[in-house]
C-alpha cells in the first residue's frame, strides 16, 4: 500500500521544486507585482497547484529568494570591512546597485516598507544599521557631505534600479550620484533632510504594498 503513493510524493516536490524556479525567474524580472498566477504560468501547472503549497505571493517569496537575499546581505555587510567610511559606502551602493538593477524582487523586498513578513523585517533590520554606521564613519572623515542622511540611500538605489530596469545601463548614473555624495565646498543646499516617516511614505508611493494573495 506504502509504493503506490511514492511516484506521488516525488512529482509533488517536483512539483514544488518548478514552482519555486519559476518563482524566482518570474520575480526577478517583474519584481513582486508579479501574481500567484504569472507564476503558475512559467512553471506550467495550476494556479491551484501553487496555492495548495504557498498559500500567499508572501510565503512563496520567503522560500524562493531566501538565498539571494541572504546573498545580498552578506555582500553589504562586508563594506564594513573596507579601509575608510567612504571606500565601504561606495562598495554598498556599487554592489546594492548591481543586485537590485539584475533582481527585482530582492530590491522590492530590500526597499519596501510594506511587503512585511518577520524573515524580510529582519532582513532590512541587518541592513539599516550598516547603512548608518557607513554614513557616520565617512561623516567622521569629512569624506561625505555632511547633509547626506541614512534615510537618502533607499531613494538614491531605487532610482538607479529604476534607470536600471527600464533603461538598461545604470553605471553612469550610479557614478553621478556617488560623486555628488561626495563632501565638498561646492555643493549646493539640499534643504531640509528626510525623516523616517518621511522615507516611509516616499517608498509606499513608489513601490505600493504587494497583496498577500495576487
Amino acid at each position: 500500500m506504502i509504493e503506490p503513493d511514492r511516484p506521488l510524493r516525488r512529482d509533488a516536490q517536483a512539483n514544488r521544486q518548478r514552482i519555486i524556479e519559476a518563482a524566482r525567474e518570474v520575480f526577478a524580472a517583474r519584481g513582486l507585482s508579479a501574481t500567484l498566477d504569472d507564476v503558475a504560468h512559467h512553471a506550467g501547472v495550476g494556479v491551484g497547484t501553487v496555492y495548495r503549497r504557498f498559500p500567499s505571493k508572501e510565503a512563496l517569496a520567503a522560500v524562493a529568494l531566501d538565498e539571494q537575499l541572504e546573498e545580498h546581505v552578506a555582500l553589504i555587510e562586508s563594506a564594513l570591512s573596507a579601509p575608510t567610511g567612504w571606500d565601504g559606502l561606495v562598495r554598498f551602493l556599487t554592489r546594492a546597485a548591481e543586485i537590485h538593477a539584475t533582481d527585482r524582487g530582492v530590491r522590492d523586498i530590500a526597499l519596501s516598507v510594506d511587503f512585511g513578513a518577520r524573515h524580510f523585517d529582519r532582513i532590512r533590520d541587518r541592513i539599516f544599521p550598516v547603512v548608518r554606521r557607513l554614513i557616520a564613519r565617512a561623516h567622521a572623515e569629512g569624506s561625505l557631505r555632511p547633509d547626506v542622511t541614512a534615510e537618502d540611500i533607499p531613494l538614491l538605489l531605487t532610482m538607479i534600479s529604476e534607470v536600471a530596469h527600464h533603461g538598461g545601463r545604470h553605471a553612469r548614473y550610479l557614478q553621478l550620484l556617488i560623486d555628488g555624495l561626495r563632501a565638498s565646498p561646492a555643493t549646493g543646499d539640499l534643504g531640509p533632510p528626510m525623516t523616517t516617516d518621511d522615507l516611509t511614505v516616499l517608498i509606499r508611493h513608489w513601490l505600493p504594498s504587494q497583496p498577500q494573495r495576487s
